[in-house]
């Protein structure tokens, strides 16, 4: 049995419809990510998880027990908010160990769950300091710190990352991800930052229109999307609209052009003929070699420290490719180029689906 199982979850706003029938089971340990745009669904899907509002129909079960019902300090779960929620005339040891006051801890015990808690986040010796006198990253340990020192079963993320700078989030990916992994916590992230999702999550489910579209490790919704917002949102892609000329017991054959064909691996039957073809730009190659693949000319060339980022003009319209900053062929605008990729780097869904 599952540790948290939602099922048939719903949340209508007067007519409108914020959560649509979602069911997840999560298990015990597991991190997993609600990963979407603004308007997707996913804070209410936590809020509901936490309490803070009530279902219009489904239920939220942890470790066997019906919690639906219950009020949100009833439900022993920890929760990191996006503005962090610190109080500002409170000492750090003070607002990690409110929680544990209003849970009626001994003051003895407390203390050494303080301690015990800011070791774990590396603030030691930090207790007594206000929140104004850190810096963002602190604080931001501090409200994990208040989150954790209650012993919760089941760890809540809303966004909790998206007021530090580029560099301190990518560390905190790294931080928080092996403080989870080091507890064992049960841990749900909301979030809309695809990088995020990835670095921390066991399984990423993608959210759409109140929906859950595709629910994977980040590994396999990433290079195997199931649906034309999934491969979309999750990373950059290139797309080609095409219909399915033929197809064998291994392959589908799509026409993407009036003389151009592609076969894709046949992982699943479609519906209806029409379909899109998507292809990651770092699965394309450029070659100087004319002659051979797909003509193009390079129009843009952007220089990402990591990698170059190109837009390349061809028959099938402007393509984006990535090229790896590693003494790669990374060709200046107004060059002409062979693109080039492997049709088992091409990726089919249906046309309009988003299912």
């Amino acid at each position: 049995m599952s540790f948290i199982t939602i099922q048939n979850l719903r949340k209508t706003f007067g007519d409108f419809q914020a959560v649509k029938d979602l069911s997840l089971s999560i298990e015990k340990g597991e991190f997993i990510s609600l990963l979407g745009p603004s308007g997707c669904g996913k804070t209410t899907t936590l809020q509901m998880i936490a309490g803070f509002l009530s279902p219009t129909s489904g239920s939220v079960s942890v470790n066997g027990k019906d919690i639906t019902g219950m009020r949100p300090e009833a439900r022993g779960m920890g929760i990191v908010f996006q503005s962090y929620a610190l109080f500002p005339h409170m000492t750090v040891a003070e607002n990690v160990g409110f929680g544990l006051e209003m849970r009626g801890v001994p003051k003895s015990e407390r203390q050494s769950r303080i301690e015990e808690t800011l070791s774990l986040v590396r603030l030691d010796g930090l207790g007594k300091r206000y929140p104004a006198e850190m810096s963002g990253g602190q604080r931001q340990r501090v409200a994990i710190a208040r989150a954790l020192a209650i012993k919760p079963e089941v760890l809540l993320l809303d966004e909790p990352m998206s007021n530090l700078d580029a560099k301190l989030r990518e560390e905190m990916h790294v931080e928080l991800r092996m403080i989870q992994r080091r507890l064992g916590i049960t841990t749900i992230l909301v979030t809309h930052d695809q990088v995020e999702a990835m670095t921390m999550s066991d399984r990423i489910a993608v959210m759409h229109g109140g929906r859950i579209v595709q629910l994977a490790t980040p590994y396999e919704a990433y290079e195997h999307p199931i649906s034309r917002f999934a491969s979309g949102f999750l990373g950059k892609t290139n797309s080609f609209d095409g219909q399915i000329v033929n197809q064998d017991d291994s392959h589908h054959h799509v026409q993407i052009h009036p003389d151009y064909t592609v076969a894709i691996a046949r992982t699943r039957d479609f519906t209806c003929k029409k379909v899109q073809v998507n292809i990651r730009p770092e699965k394309i190659r450029l070659d100087s070699t004319l002659g051979q693949g797909l003509a193009g000319t390079v129009t843009t060339r952007l220089f990402l420290g990591a990698n170059w980022m190109l837009d390349v003009d061809t028959t099938l319209g402007t393509l984006r490719v990535s090229v790896p900053n590693k003494n790669a062929y990374a060709p200046e605008e107004g060059t002409q180029v062979s693109v080039l990729w492997e049709d088992s780097d091409l990726r089919l869904v249906e046309a309009g689906d988003e299912a």
